[in-house]
């Protein structure tokens, strides 16, 4: 089978869209499938392109034998809403132009990664014209994102682009997406339950395992072993509301013992680490995003784990840094309304993680204040369990190759 894998994201990004797209092209060339990918220079999350890599096109076989093709594209330096999508839209030319490129290869399957719904006209008519079986794979929903996020403008604008998406969505031979109510969301757009496919990203449960020791890396950053440590590690942006962390970490000053660690980058970090040292908070520390091979002793430092989202993301945006804090058996403070699917994995599961209304700032201090009075050095089993039975990366993929092999009409493996 030739898989072709369609993203403005991939590896070496860190984190996020990039780092999912990386592990799962090795993983199908494991599998005996070829894969290439269209992409463009990595630049997430710090929104600039990262060193050693050219803004332009080029053409490599990385060391797994897969065929990167990247694409050049704006990368603004402040990330606004006009400035974005000029982002997403240059990516979407620049690598139209690729895409027809490679027409000779004529993949089995392309699977396009959303964001961005700029590319899915043309990968409609690539695959029209080759024959291949067309996948949008749905990471955010970026209309539903922008507008829930207060980015969208006039009522008029957001009915011509939901109806816009919802006319790209029902040409898809398959909509695949990260959580059940992503795909309810896509149902109600219009995508018939039958070309709705379940695709959830994963844990490496092997590998991030409760068992991983962080008191060396707790000692590096400059902490006793008996501090309390809350972390956040992940993309830094708007969607976040980082905020509320500081505004928790200052009401938590009193207490010597407590630590907010902020691990990561993006379009925010600037503006949320002046914002710190204008609130003159000497509790909270920023550290870069860490490298794969420590990010399971970094989960192991945390005493707790922060999982926070503004009201209208957490349905358009499942944030992929939970998989693997549930499977390192964390404790975790998370914000989501209760119909979201962070609110019902909570309901479903008592204890998983601790689960509040997004933008509250007392409701998250109190919960925060109560969750460090509990005895937090026992794994949390129900986390971890959970990550064990719905989020392993080896049952995730290996259902996701026999969806492939059903939609092309053969016999997996």
């Amino acid at each position: 089978m030739k898989f072709l894998l369609y993203s403005l994201n991939y590896a070496p990004e860190l984190t996020g869209i990039g780092k999912y797209n990386g592990e799962l092209a090795i993983d199908l060339v494991a599998r005996g499938i070829k894969t290439d990918i269209i992409t463009g220079a990595p630049y997430y999350p710090e929104w600039a392109v990262h060193k050693g890599f050219k803004n332009a096109y080029t053409a490599t076989l990385s060391e797994n034998s897969v065929n990167i093709y990247r694409c050049p594209l704006y990368v603004p330096a402040e990330v606004t809403t006009v400035k974005r999508l000029f982002h997403l839209s240059s990516f979407a030319i620049s690598s139209g132009v690729r895409l027809f490129s490679l027409w000779r290869t004529k993949p089995d399957v392309l699977l396009l990664v959303q964001p961005t719904l700029f590319c899915a006209p043309i990968a409609l008519i690539f695959c029209k014209l080759t024959g291949a079986k067309s996948i949008m794979h749905i990471q955010d929903f970026e209309v539903d994102a922008m507008f829930g996020l207060g980015m969208g403008g006039a009522r008029k604008f957001k009915r011509f682009a939901c109806a816009v998406e919802s006319w790209i969505l029902k040409r898809f031979d398959v909509v695949s997406s990260i959580s059940y109510s992503m795909l309810e969301n896509a149902r109600l757009k219009g995508v018939a339950e039958d070309r709705l496919m379940f695709f959830p990203n994963w844990a490496d449960t092997n590998f991030v395992t409760p068992d991983n020791d962080g008191s060396a890396l707790k000692k590096e950053w400059g902490f006793n072993q008996d501090d309390k440590i809350v972390l956040y590690a992940g993309n830094i942006g708007k969607k976040q509301g980082l905020e509320i962390v500081l505004s928790a970490a200052q009401a938590m000053q009193s207490r010597s013992d407590v630590h907010f660690m902020l691990v990561g980058s993006g379009a925010h970090c600037d503006d949320l680490q002046a914002d710190a040292a204008e609130r003159k908070l000497t509790n909270v520390h920023f550290k870069p995003l860490q490298p794969w091979a420590r990010v399971p002793e970094m989960l192991a430092l945390a005493d707790i784990h922060l999982v926070v989202q503004k009201k209208g993301a957490a349905d358009a945006v499942l944030p992929s840094k939970l998989t693997n804090i549930l499977s390192s058996g964390g404790h975790a403070l998370v914000t989501a309304e209760s119909h979201t699917e962070l609110g019902v994995i909570a309901e479903r599961f008592p204890g998983i993680y601790t689960c509040v209304e997004p933008e509250d700032e007392q409701l998250f201090t109190v919960a925060l204040q109560q969750l460090l009075n509990n005895d937090l050095r026992s794994t949390n089993q129900i986390a971890r369990d959970y990550a064990l039975e719905y989020l392993s990366k080896e049952t995730v993929l290996s259902r996701f190759e026999q969806d492939l092999q059903q939609l092309c009409g053969r016999e997996a493996k």
